[in-house]
């Protein structure tokens, strides 16, 4: 492949990178400080309807879709250097409304949604009026082998009913979310990848209920948090299920792909700027009489750190091209690699910028902490590592049990 830019690509890149330089980072303190300092802490500060205007006048919007009729109608490689300087702010990626899990439900409803549920539910996300969540995992079942899903959603004449509970539900308490992509068993005896559907839900249907915001290492992720969701004789038509009943495990797949190249190439905005603070503290303090770059190994800490940052990189990249020229099918391994090893770089990476900070990485003073506590979890979103792992060796053991 050629690693190269796209011009269109180098021309969002130049963009983005000057908007998150001259408009985001500049004014993320005031905007934590905002929402920190607010009664309802789930409110969202009035600076991000600002600064997503602002974004959208610039035509840097929905970058995420490689439709030209709703996005950029850029390619996964295209997008991804674009996720990384999302990355590099925990509120950016709003800003150019392209915000998991928001981007995700926006492509399942742009391949496979009717008419109707692209009408009411993905132009309002794709115009920044409304958030979504998806609810798939389960407290009550190992949610990492997804046909374990308990939860329900059964067909009853001409309507679908919704039961179960739901949990890590991310964007939920979002104040503006408003709908939810449900998936349940509907069919038991089915074909284990056709059992499932996917199944939209207005938040305020009856039997919806938020039982709880769940903290990741102390942090809510306000104002979009993780939370607890019960369904109990949830009742919808029949056509709010998405493509048809039996369709979630296909759907799902699809949308998998495209979202772990967008969490990893995030992550590596994150360790970017986690390297830059600590390449800035260890220049600018000085302890027993010397900068901290030449205390401790600190030097060859750094030089590994940005070794392992530029070799993640290249591999999300070529990961990111498979999925653009082979398909889904194709980068399959090559999916399951990257999202192994990048949160767990990324974790390494900014562990080290927090303890180069000492005292002040464990703060809200720099963004480090909240860096750390979103690489750690996503070593289990989207499949915890083990499963990725599991994935990987089955595809490098096949070529030899054939030999066998």
């Amino acid at each position: 492949m050629d690693f190269a830019h796209s011009p269109r690509a180098q021309e969002y890149i130049e963009r983005v990178a000057a908007f998150v330089d001259t408009e985001v980072l500049p004014r993320e303190r005031e905007y934590l400080d905002a929402l920190r300092g607010q009664a309802d802490r789930w409110a969202v500060p009035p600076l991000m309807e600002e600064l997503k205007a602002k974004a959208r006048e610039r035509g840097l919007w929905n970058l995420f879709l490689p439709d030209e009729r709703y996005g950029a109608g850029l390619g996964v490689a295209e997008y991804a250097p674009l996720a990384e300087l999302m990355g590099r702010s925990l509120i950016a990626p709003e800003v150019f409304n392209c915000n998991a899990p928001d981007t995700g439900n926006a492509e399942v409803l742009l391949h496979h949604g009717s008419a109707e549920q692209r009408e009411r539910w993905l132009e309002p996300l794709l115009e920044g009026r409304v958030r979504s969540a998806f609810c798939m995992t389960e407290p009550d079942v190992a949610s990492s082998d997804a046909t374990n899903m308990a939860a329900t959603a059964v067909l009853d004449g001409e309507e679908v009913v919704l039961n179960g509970r739901k949990w890590w539900s991310t964007g939920i308490g979002h104040p503006n979310c408003r709908f939810v992509i449900f998936m349940g068993l509907t069919d038991p005896d089915a074909d284990r990848l056709r059992r499932h559907s996917m199944v939209l839900v207005p938040v305020d249907t009856p039997g919806v209920r938020i039982e709880r915001m769940l903290p990741v290492l102390g942090y809510h992720d306000e104002p979009y948090g993780h939370g607890e969701v019960s369904f109990t004789d949830v009742r919808l038509p029949r056509d709010a299920i998405i493509a048809g009943p039996g369709r979630g495990f296909e759907i799902a797949q699809g949308r998998l792909g495209p979202g772990r190249i967008h969490h990893c190439m995030r992550l590596i905005g994150m360790a970017e700027r986690a390297l830059e603070l600590a390449c800035r503290r260890a220049t600018e303090r000085t302890a027993f009489g010397k900068p901290l770059a030449n205390l401790g190994g600190n030097r060859e800490r750094i030089a590994r750190a940005r070794i392992a940052i530029d070799q993640a990189r290249l591999h999300v990249l070529h990961t990111a091209w498979l999925l653009d020229t082979a398909g889904a099918l194709g980068a399959v391994g090559a999916l399951s690699q990257v999202k192994a090893a990048v949160p767990a770089m990324v974790q390494e990476v900014v562990d080290m910028a927090v303890q180069m900070h000492g005292g002040a990485g464990l703060s809200d003073d720099t963004p480090l902490a909240g860096f750390l506590s979103t690489a750690r979890a996503l070593r289990l979103a989207d499949g915890p590592d083990e499963v990725h792992l599991g994935v990987v060796a089955k595809l490098e053991l096949a070529a030899y049990r054939e030999r066998a």
